[in-house]
């Protein structure tokens, strides 16, 4: 008899314990995730004032996406702005090296398309 209410009390807590594990009625809601951002076409051309263009929509980009620091990227569009004034005034070497050392100083490359 105690063998068999042995059985039966485990029996009974095995089927309240399993109750117990039952899922809630709602699921939790799905998030979304967030579109992602598509960036403009690049400037085209050859010389300094599409090259510094084609960095900035780069660093906006950047910036956009959280890939770069909001206050860093203004700095490096500081920076820009100082090689596009250059640029506006005929010096297009020393515009293109302020762009050169601007993209080194923040760590991007030296290459056509950034």
């Amino acid at each position: 008899m105690l063998h068999r209410a042995s059985r039966a009390f485990a029996t009974l807590i095995a089927v309240s314990l399993v109750g117990a594990c039952k899922p809630s009625a709602s699921a939790p809601p799905v998030v979304a995730a967030p579109a992602a951002v598509l960036a403009p076409p690049l400037p085209q051309g050859n010389g300094c004032g599409p090259a510094i263009a084609r960095t900035q929509a780069v660093v906006d980009s950047d910036v956009a996406t959280g890939n770069l620091n909001a206050s860093v990227g203004e700095r490096f569009s500081a920076d820009l702005r100082r090689a596009a004034e250059t640029c506006q005034g005929g010096q297009e070497r020393e515009a293109l090296g302020l762009l050169a050392a601007a993209k080194a100083r923040y760590g991007y490359r030296q290459d056509a398309a950034r």
